[in-house]
């Protein structure tokens, strides 16, 4: 009798234990649940903050725009004209890379092919090779890199030669860029006049970069690779221009006349946002285009750290 009163004693006290540590963990699970939300609610009215500032910033702008805006970590979107067509420029190379990339993995292509510089292939604007000695040999590794990091128009030229119209075209159909459409050679304006143009949209573009940093563009180690030659990127006038010193930044500019673009991602502490902006105006210099991509960039910046 005696030892089923202490076992019942024991049961009671067990049990009064794990329901006291289960209603314990039910109060901290449901305080933690409580600051992610005032957390996500408050993240969210610095969200829609941002968006009346970029909104501020597009009326004030002389001059059109396409605009994609994306939180890379809570999934949020806006954007402005999205989906309206604009004179791709070199943020076209973005989408070339990619191709170059797939049609190495499906052995249309060598990533050590050599492929040789000819007078002809030379045109003026960004990059090295312009004054490169004709007969000069290249990776097409060495290419792209130069295509993104320099904006080295000759490579680009190189490698639409190497690959074709049609297989680039093809490329970005298969990659979801319903809208991007490659027509000419980098500073082939002779076919501008001629109405000869490539397209892109902001909407294009930032897909392109949003399945880079899911790591979903080719192969994982692929995206990575594309990722980080955007990092290395020297033209700096525009998305870059206003963050803080050492701002990581994957991104890629693109400027003819009329038209001056810059899209990338932007990684802080806090997560990384992606931030697209196309131009185009009949401004006299870019300046005032370059001056409004750096201060949509600066809003998505401080939106992301919280220093609205």
């Amino acid at each position: 009798m005696k030892t089923s009163r202490i076992a019942l004693f024991l049961a009671v006290l067990i049990g009064g234990a794990a329901g006291g540590w289960l209603a314990f963990r039910w109060h901290d699970q449901a305080q933690q649940a409580w600051a992610q939300q005032q957390e996500l609610e408050k993240r969210r009215a610095s969200w829609e903050q941002m968006k009346g500032q970029i909104w501020s910033e597009i009326r004030r702008f002389h001059g059109d725009s396409g605009i994609w805006i994306e939180d890379l970590d809570t999934g949020w979107t806006t954007g402005h004209q999205q989906a309206k067509l604009f004179p791709a420029a070199s943020v076209v190379k973005i989408p070339i890379m990619a191709a170059c990339y797939e049609a190495a993995a499906h052995g249309r292509l060598r990533l050590d092919e050599q492929i040789t510089l000819n007078g002809a292939d030379k045109v003026y604007g960004s990059g090295l090779l312009k004054a490169a000695p004709n007969g000069s040999s290249y990776t097409v590794e060495q290419l792209i890199e130069l295509m993104i990091t320099k904006s080295d128009n000759t490579a680009t030229n190189l490698l639409i030669r190497r690959m074709g119209f049609d297989d680039l075209n093809q490329s970005f159909r298969r990659m979801g860029l319903t809208q991007t459409r490659l027509s000419r050679k980098m500073m082939d304006f002779s076919r501008r006049k001629q109405g000869v143009e490539n397209f892109t949209t902001a909407k294009d573009i930032s897909l392109t970069l949003r399945k880079l940093y899911l790591r979903q563009l080719v192969s994982p180690a692929v995206s990575e690779q594309c990722l980080e030659l955007l990092k290395r990127q020297a033209i700096n006038d525009r998305i870059p221009a206003r963050l803080p010193p050492g701002t990581v930044v994957a991104h890629k500019t693109g400027l003819e006349k009329g038209v001056c673009h810059d899209s990338g991602i932007v990684y802080t502490p806090e997560g990384a946002v992606l931030v697209c902006v196309l131009t185009r105006s009949r401004n006299k210099t870019a300046k005032p285009a370059k001056e409004f991509i750096a201060r949509i960039a600066s809003r998505t910046h401080d939106y992301k750290t919280e220093q609205l």
